[in-house]
């Protein structure tokens, strides 16, 4: 049966470890807080009331659908467009399509911007085939105007960027619920991770602090997680609740 993803894809490289899939999440969460439409996840009270519950969700049926077979991971896109769908006639409304580009391309930005932290700088055709994978869940959710390349990509990232992003009530009241669910030394953690990946407009808009005070230590977790040491300080660092969903997360060899 036909694979969604190749299994030999950087794609399920990146979603295959449970630290890259942490960083997409951490990323993911900054630059969700500021996004235009964010109100439309507060309007089911999902989102305030289970912030990391909720995020963790999102990165689960994408890791779906790239370890799924080919008809099983349109079964899994259908299943998210109709809980969308379900959501807008509860609101009577529709979400906007720019938004669902957003998450969309959320989703690309940290795979990428993920694994170059982690492992190592991805080369033209490594991106362009995350690209591909998304596009085609975009493409299967019938979003429009998705760009054809991922050059093209690059572009309309950055119009997304300024377009769709502000500071808002629901940004602090986001960030202020990741603190009380994480508690307070873990949400420092959370915070020095998304300075990591975030690109520089999302980095101003939530202004913060120029220093990264993780990056010193990434050179020292890479060599852990060559000594296989890695699932030690990551279950120093997670929440009880999702520690043991986190960790089933590595799935492919190291």
């Amino acid at each position: 049966m036909k694979d969604f993803v190749s299994p030999d894809s950087i794609v399920r490289r990146i979603w295959g470890r449970a630290d890259t899939i942490l960083f997409i999440f951490a990323g993911a969460s900054a630059e969700f807080a500021l996004n235009k439409a964010v109100d439309w996840l507060y309007f089911t009270g999902k989102l305030p009331s289970d912030p990391i519950g909720r995020l963790f969700s999102t990165v689960q049926y994408a890791r779906r659908i790239v370890f799924a077979s080919h008809e099983n991971a349109l079964k899994a896109i259908d299943t998210i467009a109709a809980i969308h769908a379900a959501v807008e006639q509860s609101r009577q409304g529709k979400i906007p399509d720019w938004a669902y580009r957003d998450v969309l391309y959320m989703l690309i930005h940290y795979s990428i911007a993920s694994y170059e932290l982690l492992v190592q700088k991805m080369n033209e055709d490594e991106k362009a085939e995350v690209y591909d994978v998304f596009y085609r869940v975009g493409d299967r959710m019938g979003l429009q105007e998705l760009p054809a390349t991922y050059k093209d990509w690059l572009v309309d990232r950055q119009r997304h960027l300024r377009q769709d992003l502000q500071h808002s009530r629901y940004s602090a009241d986001l960030f202020h619920q990741y603190k009380k669910h994480l508690g307070s030394w873990r949400f420092r953690i959370l915070v020095e991770a998304q300075k990591m990946v975030v690109p520089d407009y999302v980095h101003q808009q939530l202004k913060f602090q120029r220093v990264k005070w993780l990056m010193p230590t990434v050179p020292l977790y890479k060599i852990a997680r060559r000594l296989h040491i890695d699932t030690f300080i990551m279950n120093l660092l997670l929440p009880a609740a999702y520690k043991q969903q986190v960790l089933e997360l590595n799935t492919m060899p190291r």
